[in-house]
């Protein structure tokens, strides 16, 4: 006991010295160390005295020297001993390398005898292995009197033996808190392996190992694996009574750095959708990199994650902009911890405002357009279709002028499959936002700027979206409120969904609309019984009266559908990415769509959501506010409309339709001979 005092005191009296004094003292057993490694080095090259002392005294003053005055420029007199890393260890290995090249290089300019150079490569493994020993048991000793290793790490399993198992078991022993056991893996060419310094065993034993070590805990080190793989890994982990977390799956890896940080508990999001595929760097950076961008709806959960995705690309510049202070503070809160060398610009204001956009665009010389503004709960714009009109509407049509009034490159619409065959103003104010592009596109020269929109499903997590409220209804305890039981939807996780899009911008042409493989669909009511079990909870049912948590159905909400749709037709052809399909659908005349979409604005005005609805219509011919709803609640495709003249003239002579539209809407009058849809007579009349 009184030997681990003065252990204690000792090492919180070295602890407590001034920084600088602790350098002195490093550089200072360096320069002690050192000329002894030089000799020791020289005698075993030649292992006789006096034909060492024959190259002077010259070179085991000057190496020594040099080593300790390049470490300290290099800064690892600067690295705190307690939690000191590979990363250190490594760039000491460098710099002792350069000076070695640089001792070689004196002694051959100014002695005649030169330096054997086996003698400076041995000097190179006896310094290394000083300054690793000695810094390590500095370590060892200062945790051991603060208490640092008092703690017993914890014992983990790592499953997945490939190069993320290895390099996150390499990390977890350096670091300390947790000790890896074992790796588990089922492939048939590591069974019985040794990796890392760890044996590889079948996942069939991970209940058998548990018993014996003491370990609680399997870390998932699989970050490109399926979700439906990960999900049966973590049931079969479970049942074993096993805690599970997981290392950051390719899209959160955006570096190569795996450390402890790099763990973290088991998502809902993880165990849906698919395996998510790496960006291809040629795509990702065309858009971005060193060029001036623009974020419209920054503080949004896509607008958020586009400037992060962003940042990491090196642009010139990065514009936010966002009409909510808190979300604006919020993200660019952020992006300037994370990234403080890149010129940021924070603009508060609405995308409706024409002059502050084209001030931003003039004076900030952007490049790039990613148009995520937008308003996006179905139930809340249903509520309030004016002003969902005015924000999704008249914004994409602001961000498409300015972008060409200030020859912007390229313009990107964040778009929704609500867009496709919409049942809510929602869904059809983003589908009249996707013709505005695509007129501009058309009325674009070929050299000016480049328009695209970009299809997503729904993204996991993203506000206001199922998961974050079932997790709510979880941690109140219950119900969880679902609006029908046969309810689908396609996910896909946020970082995924902006790499894609700006990927898809990269692709344009001129007017594209790319459409996002969103993998399988999912039923939310599994969703819901995947959160249940995740929570450690039983479902609440009749067979199950004594269950933890109950799911209520409380009926479909005004213009909701039972299923989500990408595509108006099946006209696809692929892309060079093979996530992103291009899709060709109709457009609408841009002189036309002009005098529609003034008229749709000024009804919009009214608040009379018969007329808002009829003059949506009249834009978006698909257009249905009821639900597709089949026997016994299926979902089903609603039946296709009848073709009309004005449909069969637009497809076959467009020029033609658009003087036929423009003539009803100025004069009011149909013309002899042609017959109007019902929807456009509405407005007309």
């Amino acid at each position: 006991m009184p030997l681990q005092s003065n252990i204690a005191r000792l090492s919180h009296r070295m602890l407590s010295l001034p920084r600088a004094k602790k350098i002195l003292l490093m550089m200072a057993a360096d320069l002690l160390a050192l000329p002894l490694c030089f000799l020791g080095a020289m005698l075993l090259r030649v292992p006789d005295l006096q034909i060492v002392s024959q190259y002077g005294w010259l070179p085991y003053l000057f190496t020594p020297v040099a080593t300790v005055l390049v470490l300290a420029a290099c800064g690892v007199y600067g690295a705190v001993i307690r939690f000191i890393d590979i990363g250190m260890l490594l760039r000491t290995g460098v710099v002792l390398a350069l000076v070695i090249v640089a001792s070689f290089l004196v002694a051959s300019a100014y002695d005649s005898t030169s330096l054997p150079r086996s003698g400076l490569v041995i000097y190179w493994f006896i310094a290394l292995s000083w300054i690793t020993a000695s810094r390590l048991s500095v370590r060892a000793f200062l945790r051991s009197g603060t208490g640092m290793t008092a703690s017993r790490p914890e014992p983990v399993g790592i499953y997945g033996a490939g190069e993320t198992g290895a390099r996150l078991a390499q990390a977890l022993r350096a670091e300390g808190r947790y000790a890896p056991v074992c790796f588990f893996d089922d492939k048939r060419e590591l069974k019985s392996r040794n990796v890392a310094g760890l044996k590889v065993l079948r996942a069939d034993r991970i209940g058998e190992i548990a018993a014996q070590t003491d370990m609680r805990m399997i870390v998932l080190a699989l970050p490109a694996v399926s979700p439906a793989r990960r999900r049966e890994l973590v049931h079969a982990i479970r049942r074993e009574g096993l805690a599970v977390k997981t290392v950051n799956s390719l899209v959160e890896l955006s570096d190569d750095a795996i450390t402890s940080r790099s763990i973290r508990d088991v998502k809902i999001e993880d165990l849906l959708g698919r395996a998510p595929v790496p960006p291809q760097r040629e795509l990702f950076a065309a858009c971005v990199r060193g060029k001036g961008v623009l974020v419209t709806g920054a503080g949004g959960s896509i607008g958020s994650e586009l400037c992060r995705q962003v940042m990491t690309l090196a642009p010139r510049a990065l514009h936010l902009l966002d009409h909510s202070e808190f979300a604006l503070y919020s993200i660019e809160h952020e992006l300037r911890d994370r990234w403080p060398h890149v010129r940021l610009h924070a603009h508060l204001g609405s995308v409706c405002d024409a002059a502050l956009v084209s001030h931003i665009l003039r004076t900030g010389a952007v490049d790039t357009v990613y148009h995520a503004a937008a308003y996006k709960h179905v139930p809340v714009v249903e509520a309030n279709m004016a002003e969902g009109i005015r924000n999704n509407v008249l914004g994409a049509q602001v961000i498409a002028d300015a972008a060409r009034a200030h020859e912007v490159q390229t313009c990107v619409l964040i778009s929704t499959d609500k867009a496709v065959r919409p049942t809510n103003i929602m869904g059809a104010t983003k589908r009249v936002a996707e013709l505005i592009f695509q007129a501009a596109a058309e009325t674009t020269d070929a050299d000016g700027t480049t328009y695209c929109m970009v299809r997503l499903g729904n993204v996991l997590g993203s506000s206001g979206s199922v998961i974050p409220l079932f997790r709510r209804q979880i941690e109140s305890g219950g119900p969880l409120t679902i609006t029908h039981p046969d309810v689908i939807r396609y996910f896909m996780l946020i970082p995924e969904a902006a790499q894609l899009v700006i990927q898809a911008g990269a692709m344009a042409r001129g007017g594209d609309l790319f459409v996002l493989d969103m993998g399988e669909p999912v039923r939310i009511l599994d969703l819901a019984r995947s959160m249940i079990e995740m929570a450690g909870m039983t479902e609440k049912t009749a067979d199950n009266p004594g269950g933890d948590m109950e799911i209520s159905f409380i009926g479909l909400r005004p213009g909701e559908k039972l299923y989500e749709e990408l595509l108006i037709g099946d006209n696809t052809r692929p892309s060079r990415h093979p996530r992103i399909l291009c899709a060709n659908e109709y457009s609408v005349h841009p002189l036309l769509l002009a005098k529609l979409i003034e008229r749709l604005l000024v009804i919009a005005r009214s608040n009379d959501p018969s007329l808002i609805r009829s003059a949506i219509k009249a834009i978006v011919t698909e257009y249905s506010p009821e639900p597709w709803v089949g026997q016994g609640g299926a979902p089903t495709r609603p039946a296709a409309q009848p073709d009309s003249a004005y449909r069969r003239l637009r497809s076959r002579r467009p020029a033609a339709a658009m003087l036929f539209g423009v003539a009803v809407l100025q004069t009011r009058r149909v013309p002899p001979g042609l017959r109007l849809p019902a929807n456009l007579v509405s407005v007309s009349h």
